[in-house]
């Protein structure tokens, strides 16, 4: 398996052999010998697995989580096409305010690793595009910050199947704003919640 850190402190991106033939393709987007030993430490705990389908267009993020808890992530796309982002939101940290784009789909297997206090978001460069998210926490709506929109299927007019990628949440804050309103987390909070995964 090919490990590149990203720009953003603590990201990863985990790209692993795809072994293919006529009847289609294998791959291990997770593999916790070299995940353990680019980290130092096996994967956290996993208290959530969930998906989405998004139409091509769709835009999903940017959602981080409050700390504590925080919400550490490893997100990969097994079916359809993404454009994925990462943008560090952890005030104090090296790369804040920074921003990773990959694209994640199912020839590569290509998976990210989501530190604590890392934003996510993509938008789905086909319809029906998956996005798999593994979740050192469970979804609590109280801690989990959406940051923009996320537009979906159901949110279109009838008969229009491609979505707006850049409509705007009106009333999200800027970077700026979130971290003056002391909305973002902390980047050593964000450290010692990830020592303890």
């Amino acid at each position: 398996m090919q490990v590149t850190p990203l720009a953003i402190e603590g990201a990863f991106a985990f790209t692993p052999p795809v072994f293919k033939d006529s009847r289609g393709l294998f791959a291990s987007p997770y593999q916790g010998d070299v995940f353990a030993g680019q980290l130092g430490r096996p994967l956290f705990q996993v208290n959530q697995v969930s998906h989405n389908l998004s139409a091509r267009g769709t835009l999903r993020g940017v959602h981080f989580t409050a700390t504590p808890p925080g919400m550490a992530k490893y997100v990969y796309c097994p079916y359809g096409r993404l454009r994925d982002f990462l943008i560090d939101l952890r005030v104090g940290s090296p790369t804040f305010g920074q921003w990773v784009m990959n694209e994640l789909d199912a020839e590569t297997s290509r998976a990210l690793y989501v530190p604590v206090g890392v934003g996510h978001a993509f938008v789905s460069l086909q319809d029906d595009s998956m996005c798999v998210y593994v979740m050192s926490q469970g979804y609590s709506p109280p801690t989990n910050w959406p940051c923009t929109r996320s537009t979906r299927r159901s949110d279109l007019p009838a008969g229009r199947r491609r979505a707006d990628p850049v409509r705007p949440d009106k009333i999200a804050p800027t970077l700026a704003e979130a971290r003056d309103r002391g909305l973002l987390p902390d980047f050593d909070t964000c450290r010692k919640l990830e020592e303890l995964l």
